[in-house]
């Protein structure tokens, strides 16, 4: 995707974020409990949100139908309590939109909904398909229009053509059919599904309600619902839950895991957990680990808000330097890109984030942030730290440089636009204007994920179970156009 208020986000965009509901008493109702899930992955998607649920059936009428409700802006914004008092069913399933993949407009949001005689079936994704312009070029060809540019419709489409040999044999055909990554849920006229691609690039996981089960991008929104996680839905996975049963099954042969690395640097909320790990331990590690690769002498450790906090307090315990806030960021000055104008644009990155001058005057600071992908953020941070009266500021990231774009559902620009792969780090560090910058090793990011993680004994093109595109240029999976290895 392309849009020219981007050069003023200065992180990497999140994903999407999933939410599903069934329950099997058919008086409940699923779409509160959807409305609060999407509530906890508002981080993931703040463009719009989506709820299709699966009514009660009428008196008389055989069968159920999905209807569904959304638009564009927060959850609390496009669901008032009008909508929500006439949205009721016993299964549902929201999503929240980050648009990775076409532009944030109302034909984008999803779930996408598709009735036929066969039945009906909404579909909410997180990912990014590499053959997604392929697969729509034959569905046109075949007499299939599009309203949208979303990889979703896309899908739904191909189960729509497929859904009269069966829902099982539908989806089955149609996962073999995409590439890419892909979280995916579907609700039909009676189950709730889900799929995670092959290498298991995005995150889904798997929670029990009291009478229902619930599919979630991340394990907070299940506790959110006062849910149990049960675990994660596995790469090359699907599940099926209906009334009286979950079923499971792969429908690929056995691939690396791939998980998105940026799921625990950035992306996911700390009381997380993807894949077993802690999302906020993992964190702490980071810090630990640049504390140990990197420290220098200084007076105080400060986390750019939100995810370099814990990573803050990780290096402050390994390097013995107090922690302290120092920086406090807005939350309500919204994001940068959405703004009217150039002028209101650079004002809210200028008001998103505030140093506390008291707490930073004449000490050496270290600044611990998640990543650096255009420097706009931290080149400010910097000189709103010195402005403060801080003797020396010194940055160091939990993350390797990014230096090459992502093709699986993460919003990063294109490779010339990202700092660190124009400039080297002594470059980058000055033009930055800050006294020192280090980012995490490789080896020592893998080691924050897994603290058993042996670089010695891993192979090299294994990276221990983790997608490090965006930094090594070495993708899980071939992406069109671009060579396995993009690295120097």
């Amino acid at each position: 995707m392309n849009r020219d208020c981007d050069n003023y986000n200065d992180k990497p965009g999140e994903k999407c974020g999933i939410f599903g509901v069934y329950c099997t008493d058919t008086k409940k109702d699923a779409v509160s409990l959807v409305y609060y899930g999407l509530f906890s992955l508002q981080h993931r998607g703040q463009e719009s949100a989506g709820i299709a649920v699966l009514q009660n059936p009428d008196e008389g009428k055989s069968g159920a139908a999905i209807e569904c409700r959304k638009g564009l802006g927060l959850v609390g914004q496009v669901f008032s309590d009008n909508v929500l008092s006439n949205l009721k069913g016993y299964a549902a399933l929201g999503h929240v939109l980050y648009s990775t993949s076409g532009s944030n407009d109302l034909e984008n949001t999803q779930p996408f909904v598709s009735h036929s005689k066969f039945g009906s079936v909404a579909v909410a994704h997180n990912g990014a398909l590499t053959n997604a312009d392929v697969v729509r070029e034959l569905l046109e060809d075949s007499g299939i229009g599009f309203s949208s540019s979303s990889d979703a419709e896309v899908i739904i489409n191909l189960i729509a053509k497929n859904y009269k040999k069966g829902l099982e044999r539908a989806l089955t055909d149609t996962i073999k059919f995409i590439k890419g990554s892909y979280a995916l849920a579907l609700l039909t006229d009676d189950a709730l599904v889900g799929a995670r691609d092959p290498n298991g690039i995005r995150p889904l996981c798997l929670g029990k309600l009291d009478g229902g089960w619930i599919l979630a991008s991340e394990s907070c929104a299940i506790d959110a619902v006062d849910g149990e996680f049960v675990r994660d839905i596995e790469p090359g996975e699907m599940v099926i839950i209906r009334q009286d049963n979950v079923l499971s099954f792969t429908f690929s042969e056995k691939t690396r895991r791939a998980s998105c690395a940026f799921e625990y640097v950035y992306f996911a909320r700390p009381d997380s957990v993807i894949d077993s790990v802690d999302v906020y331990g993992s964190r702490i590690r980071a810090g630990e680990i640049l504390g140990r690769e990197s420290a220098v002498d200084a007076e105080l450790v400060i986390g750019v808000p939100d995810s370099g906090i814990p990573a803050a307090i990780g290096y402050g315990r390994a390097t013995g330097t107090p922690y302290g806030l120092g920086i406090v960021k807005s939350k309500y000055a919204g994001r940068a890109f959405i703004a009217p104008s150039q002028f209101l644009r650079e004002r809210l990155v200028s008001v998103k984030h505030n140093v506390i001058e008291s707490e930073v005057r004449d000490k050496r600071v270290v600044v611990i942030d998640d990543s650096i992908v255009r420097g706009t953020t931290s080149r400010r941070l910097v000189s709103l730290l010195k402005a403060a009266g801080a003797k020396e500021v010194h940055i160091r990231i939990c993350s390797p440089p990014v230096r090459f774009p992502c093709y699986f559902g993460i919003d990063t620009p294109h490779r010339k636009d990202l700092i660190s792969n124009i400039n080297s780090a002594d470059e980058l560090c000055a033009s930055l204007g800050a006294d020192s910058l280090v980012f995490i090793s490789v080896d020592g990011l893998l080691q924050s994920f897994d603290p058993d993680f042996n670089p010695v004994s891993a192979s090299s093109s294994n990276n221990a179970g983790y997608c490090l595109g965006c930094f090594t240029g070495e993708y899980p999976i071939p992406v069109a156009g671009v060579s396995q290895s993009e690295a120097p």
